[in-house]
């Protein structure tokens, strides 16, 4: 099989502008900060902001699970000295979590990881004030921990996808990080982990009670988190790698790099059976524009043979950084 031309198997350069996710504000907006780019990555912030308040405090905070975090942090403190709401436990633990994180990594601690994580804050903070709750909305707490495992999940993974973070604890691991040659996911794990631990035992009326459903039904969230995360980021970057083998090399090629402004690899080949010569068109597109490459192959050349694989790790330009 005789290589006759190899180029990179990224989009161009129109389309990697088109999908950063970067705010910016320069010459290339044409100096406008609101420009349509930057407020579709605000709205996707905000929305894993909102899911990430709303998952707990309407299902985390009344079943008192604690599934690591700050905001578990704070339904421990609250279960331990209740006349304080876990919102404000909140705020104040993120807000001296951030001076420490700017006092210790500078630059390091983001403007992006300040306002998610004072969101998150202010957005529970909100809620508390629009409707209490002093009980759990249902008498299902395997339903309950599901949801809030989902909401929380889903908005954690949007705000990876964007590049931001719910600060809290990840600005501690960062300081491991940048300090020290700990294992940060580990030492999270870890964290998180005796986070949950506590919520086996109560406090009520300086009575110490043992609570093993809430305990069980925490730790189950936690390692239930871990994989969720995990799964709907890899959802998230879902895309899908092509391999076509056509006699109608040209018109496909012109589609995938003029219409859908993507390149390809393209090698010669030859059929095992019939020694019949064929050329392998290979190239990556995301999951949106799938079905559109697929119908124009098949409208373009009927007998074309394809191979459409799922993939979430593609590094290049326009897809993911080689280098994080």
């Amino acid at each position: 099989m005789k290589q006759v031309e190899l180029e990179e198997q990224n989009m161009s350069q129109q389309n990697d502008q088109k999908e950063e996710v970067i705010i910016t504000f320069d010459g290339k907006n044409n100096g406008k900060f609101f420009n349509k780019r930057n407020l579709k990555y605000f709205l996707y912030v905000n929305l894993g902001v909102l899911l990430t308040s709303i998952g707990i405090y309407f299902f985390k905070t009344p079943n008192g699970f604690a599934t690591g975090g700050v905001s578990g942090i704070s339904v421990v403190l609250h279960n331990i000295f209740p006349a304080i709401t876990p919102a404000v436990y909140m705020l104040v633990i993120n807000v001296l979590l951030l001076i420490i994180g700017f006092v210790f990594l500078g630059k390091g601690c983001g403007i992006l990881t300040c306002y998610c994580s004072l969101m998150i804050s202010l957005e529970t903070l909100l809620f508390e004030q629009i409707t209490e709750l002093n009980q759990p909305l249902t008498s299902e707490p395997l339903l309950e921990l599901i949801y809030a495992v989902l909401l929380t999940g889903i908005g954690s993974a949007i705000l990876f996808k964007f590049k931001a973070s719910s600060g809290g604890t990840d600005i501690i691991a960062l300081i491991f990080k940048k300090y020290t040659d700990t294992n940060v996911g580990k030492a999270l794990l870890y964290t998180d982990f005796f986070i949950a631990l506590a919520t086996f035992i109560n406090i009520k009326n300086g009575e110490v009670i043992f609570t093993p459903q809430v305990g069980l039904f925490s730790l189950l969230g936690l390692f239930a988190k871990v994989f969720i995360i995990d799964d709907i980021i890899d959802s998230i970057n879902l895309c899908k790698s092509f391999t076509i083998i056509t006699t109608k090399p040209d018109e496909i090629n012109d589609y995938i790099t003029k219409e859908m402004a993507h390149s390809a690899t393209i090698v010669n080949g030859e059929g095992a059976y019939s020694h019949q010569s064929k050329t392998v068109i290979m190239t990556v597109c995301r999951k949106s524009e799938a079905i559109k490459l697929r119908r124009a192959v098949t409208k373009i050349d009927p007998g074309a043979f394809l191979i459409i694989t799922k993939t979430s790790e593609i590094m290049g330009r326009g897809f993911r950084d080689t280098v994080n």
